[in-house]
């Protein structure tokens, strides 16, 4: 049986920070470089060379991972254990890839069967789309795919499209355009729409709950500009949801494909949330390579030891990082373009899941959890915000990702090399500055160097790939997770700004006043005359 206990009631969290913080500008050599890496699932490599990191204290992490029994959490969490404990449900995002373990069953139903039968329903849906038996409401085909989501509705699914378009289209699989409305503010589908034909547009409304403010508003939106311009809605409309949602089997859709409790937003790209438009766009095939990387990466992380499991050891840098060196941000560096959204989508993935301040049972901590996660793609990051990961007071530790391969377009050479070298050099150069800095008499020109990274590098970024990187930064979150003894699985400090929108647009629709002062001033100031008063030029004592 295994056991939940706070990081700080660990002995091997208490040897760990007794051992002195390497300087990895000494550390590094040929031989450290060619040996600290791991095999990572679709063909991948992991390097932890630039790790802060070495043999003492890898054996310190792995007697931390083992006496919180992370491995042992992660076959629990895939066989069923209510892993959720604040909502007090099973936590399925795995099973939508694969079975890891034994059978999972809720109220007589076989999770794995249900999680298959949707994804072979839309698949069948996505065909039918995809070769014109299924038309619009004028009889054209589709060409266009909007999805109408917000958080993990959004992030995940739209990372993952734009990540797969351009190899899509090199893989002859690109058919319908995918396109994303996330945000209330009416601008934002407005500019979608103004770039698609209507008459050619199919909308993927996905809400779990059926009732989620910023997706209904839109899909209202939506529904009346269709109507306007001749069409009707119901033809052009499918929903993702669950089976008790008011969405679930409702005539104004063509379909509804469904989800449960048991995946989470920010977890739900593997499920008909991110495969319903991925299928539509590119093909069901696609999105099933998808899920075999990310299932490849899965079974992975089963291996105990650090050394042989890539994102195991990625974590539990991570929480070394954190809890013994005391960083608190951490960037994602892809250095590939694809990957342009990415960082975003892991923003939500590690924040709303270990931004969290008290234990499983509800206990405060006395130790940092879940660090802040930004970053943008090489090697535009490169001419943005380097200079403080670079010179800067605080240590960010980096984490990279490349390919070494494009996705569709040829390499062209300029003064002596290839675009794609360039981009490469860029990286390796980037991680051995950051390591060892570089001394100069003006104080303006040098750098301290010691600021640590990890890299994970392919051949080319498929959805193998995509999926195989999903995969870990999920396995990564879930293990820090079980090392902060925290749940990493429900998101509280998303309902309360939702309950307060709710109640003061009530107060806004009804002319009341709200239950707060506060707030009641700040409506005021929002809507009435008040802030129109703040935005018109000064015309005191002018004529």
């Amino acid at each position: 049986m295994v056991t939940y206990k706070n990081l700080d009631r660990c002995s091997s969290f208490d040897s760990l920070k007794k051992i002195q913080a390497i300087k990895l500008s000494e550390k590094l050599s040929a031989q450290r470089i060619a040996s600290f890496w791991i095999h990572h699932a679709a063909a991948m490599s992991y390097c932890y060379a630039f790790a802060p990191v070495d043999d003492q204290i890898i054996e310190k992490l792995q007697a931390l991972a083992d006496e919180q029994e992370l491995v042992e959490k992660y076959r629990l969490l895939v066989e069923g254990e209510i892993m959720n404990t604040g909502e007090k449900r099973m936590v399925l995002h795995h099973m939508a890839r694969g079975r890891l373990g034994k059978a999972v069953r809720w109220e007589g139903q076989d999770m794995e069967a249900f999680y298959s039968q949707e994804k072979q329903r839309f698949y069948e849906f996505a065909r039918k789309v995809r070769d014109g038996s299924i038309r619009s409401s004028v009889g054209t085909p589709f060409a266009q795919v909007v999805q109408i989501g917000i958080g993990g509705s959004d992030l995940g699914p739209r990372a993952a499209c734009i990540a797969l378009s351009r190899w899509a289209v090199s893989h002859k699989r690109a058919r319908l355009a995918p396109w994303f409305i996330s945000n209330v503010d009416p601008d934002d589908a407005d500019s979608v729409l103004s770039h698609i034909d209507l008459s050619e547009s199919l909308f993927v409304l996905v809400s779990k709950s059926g009732t989620t403010q910023e997706t209904l508003a839109n899909e209202t939106l939506v529904r009346e500009r269709l109507r306007a311009s001749g069409l009707n809605p119901d033809l052009h409309m499918v929903a993702v949801t669950s089976k008790t949602s008011p969405l679930a089997g409702n005539s104004h859709y063509l379909d509804s494909f469904y989800i449960d409790d048991f995946i989470g937003g920010r977890y739900s790209t593997s499920s008909a949330v991110g495969g319903v438009i991925i299928s539509l766009a590119y093909g069901p095939e696609t999105f099933e390579e998808f899920l075999q990387g990310a299932h490849e990466a899965d079974k992975l992380a089963f291996e105990p030891s650090l050394r042989h499991n890539p994102v195991l050891m990625d974590a539990m840098i991570g929480v070394y990082e954190r809890n013994v060196l005391g960083w608190p941000c951490t960037a994602i560096l892809p250095y590939a373009e694809p990957l342009s959204r990415f960082p975003a989508h892991l923003q939500q993935l590690d924040m709303e899941s270990n931004g969290k301040s008290v234990s499983r049972t509800g206990e405060p901590l006395s130790y940092s959890t879940g660090p802040v996660v930004f970053g943008e793609p090489g090697t535009n990051g490169q001419h943005s915000f380097y200079q403080l990961l670079h010179q800067g007071t605080d240590i960010v530790p980096l984490q990279f990702i490349g390919f070494l391969q494009n996705q569709i377009s040829p390499d062209m050479y300029s003064e002596g090399s290839t675009s794609r070298q360039k981009l490469l050099a860029n990286l390796v150069a980037q991680m051995l500055a950051f390591a060892i800095g570089k001394s100069d008499s003006d104080p303006n020109k040098m750098f301290p160097g010691n600021r640590p990274s990890t890299l994970i590098i392919g051949d080319e970024l498929g959805p193998r790939q995509l999926g195989a990187l999903f995969s870990h930064f999920e396995n990564k979150v879930m293990f820090q997770g079980f090392a902060w003894n925290v749940n990493s699985f429900d998101q509280e400090g998303v309902q309360l700004g939702k309950v307060l929108a709710k109640k003061a647009l009530g107060a806004i629709n009804k002319g009341e006043s709200t239950f707060d002062a506060r707030l009641d001033a700040l409506i005021s100031a929002a809507l009435h005359t008040s802030l129109k008063a703040h935005m018109q030029p000064d015309t005191a004592g002018k004529e």
